[in-house]
């Protein structure tokens, strides 16, 4: 009767030790299990912006697309506006030549009716002259009678000879008196004639000197008219071509997002097959112990069942005191994170976060000189480094991204402006670990080192960030 007690003493202590090694195993693999389940999680998070990213990838392109179609119209009416505007100004060169033409024929008229002037002036005197002469004989011949004085000059010949000679003269007399009165006709006449030409002829050429420049008028309104709508064409044609460089910037860092998001989703995958390991290895570090505590617990019956009282004393001993329990080996525990960041380095801040000069400064700026060294700000994973000049990035010159997993929340630290860096994408690093030194790279106005904090994934937005010093310790 005796024996069993102590068989019941020695199978409650075996129970107390399989129920601390099953506690420990349970409390660690629901983390474990937590820590698994948040990751499940982060990468849908992932998948799904990846996924928002790649439909704003295809608008983008579809943007694009249509930018570079209007572009092409555009070009097509500036090129006809082009052709069109080079005739036009052929055409006003052609006007002007005519108007040129023109203004020669004006001085050539110009000189012929001076030239007129001086002949109207000298045909005016003469014809003033003749009118004088033929008043004065028309006044003479009234005075003596009119005709009757040529017939006595005649009847007072004194001999045939005589008489001859006379009516001669007189013939004379009458026929250059004729010839005078036609001849001042003639000239009237003329000088009138000449005027009217000349008068005429000049008005021709101004009715045609103004016709010419009335057309080149119209010639320079149209030339001025497309010249407009050339610069109207001009201004939309830059900007179509800004519109469609900033759509591909956007798609760059689109890209550029979903290539970190692919990293981050390739860092959470890493993350949580580490955890799984760990799970298993804890499940199987459970699994050895437990079988080991059933193999005493069977030993230390059998000894039990088959020893002395005084020797089942000793074992009731023996076994009222629980053997001690190792905790699992820290290299198969999780790491613990604190609640915040460390310092990437030791220096003084130079600008806060928050907006600066109309643009959020994302970010905090250390005064470091070239050439010191950068620390992680807690155990993580690298996603991403970009070097001076890449596209999605270049801003930011040498740059280097970590992803974290802090108290179930996912966080993303930057570190820009390098000088060198010392890891890679993928790369697994531990809290302080040298990444690189700082530098002046990218758009940077001096030497100092960009630190920024994002809860979950860096985007081009900067949607993500908070002030680091809120998470800084």
């Amino acid at each position: 009767m005796k024996k069993f007690p102590v068989l019941l003493s020695t199978m409650l202590a075996a129970s107390t030790i399989t129920l601390s090694t099953t506690s420990i195993s349970a409390e660690t693999t629901n983390d474990l299990n937590k820590k698994i389940n948040e990751l499940e999680q982060q990468q849908k998070e992932l998948e799904n912006k990846r996924s928002n990213l790649q439909g704003d990838s295809d608008k983008t392109d579809k943007k694009i697309k249509a930018n570079l179609n209007e572009q092409n119209s555009v070009e097509t009416d500036m090129n006809s506006l082009d052709k069109e505007l080079e005739t036009t100004l052929e055409e006003i060169k052609t006007k002007e030549s005519k108007i040129d033409e023109t203004n020669k024929q004006m001085e050539q008229l110009t000189a012929q009716i001076e030239k007129l002037k001086n002949e109207i002036v000298v045909l005016q005197e003469r014809i003033k002259k003749r009118e004088a002469m033929l008043k004065d004989r028309l006044r003479n011949i009234q005075e003596n009678g009119g005709e009757m004085k040529y017939i006595e000059v005649i009847l007072g010949s004194k001999s045939f000879g005589d008489f001859i000679s006379r009516s001669t003269a007189v013939n004379t007399i009458m026929d250059q008196d004729k010839s005078i009165m036609e001849q001042h006709t003639a000239d009237k006449v003329a000088v009138e004639k000449n005027k009217v030409d000349v008068e005429n002829k000049k008005g021709e050429v101004e009715q045609k000197k103004r016709s010419l420049q009335g057309q080149k008028q119209e010639l320079v309104a149209l030339k001025g008219k497309l010249s407009d709508q050339l610069s109207e064409k001009e201004t939309l044609m830059a900007s179509l071509q800004d519109e469609q460089k900033e759509l591909e910037q956007y798609k760059v860092s689109v890209e550029k997002e979903q290539e970190i998001l692919a990293n981050q989703a390739a860092a959470a995958e890493k993350a949580k097959q580490l955890a799984q390991a760990q799970k298993s290895e804890l499940e199987q570090l459970a699994k050895q112990k437990a079988e080991q505590q059933q193999t005493k617990r069977s030993s230390g019956a059998a000894k039990s069942s088959g020893g002395s009282s005084s020797s089942n004393g000793g074992s009731s001993s023996s076994a009222g005191s629980s053997p001690s329990v190792s905790a699992p080996d820290s290299s198969s525990t999780p790491s613990k994170t604190g609640s915040g960041l460390s310092y990437p380095v030791s220096a003084g801040i130079t600008s806060g976060y928050g907006h600066r000069w109309g643009e959020l400064h994302a970010g905090i700026d250390f005064g470091v000189p070239i050439g010191t060294p950068v620390r992680t700000a807690a155990p993580g994973v690298v996603i991403q480094t970009n070097t001076d000049g890449q596209p999605g990035m270049s801003g930011y010159g040498n740059v280097v991204l970590v992803s974290h997993y802090i108290n179930g929340t996912s966080y993303t630290t930057l570190y820009a402006h390098l000088d060198s860096i010392n890891v890679s994408q993928g790369q697994t690093v531990s809290a302080g670990q040298v990444i690189g030194s700082s530098g002046n790279t990218g758009q940077s106005t001096g030497p100092h080192l960009h630190f920024e904090v994002h809860r979950g994934g860096w985007n081009a937005a900067k949607s993500n960030s908070i002030d680091p010093l809120s998470m800084l310790n």
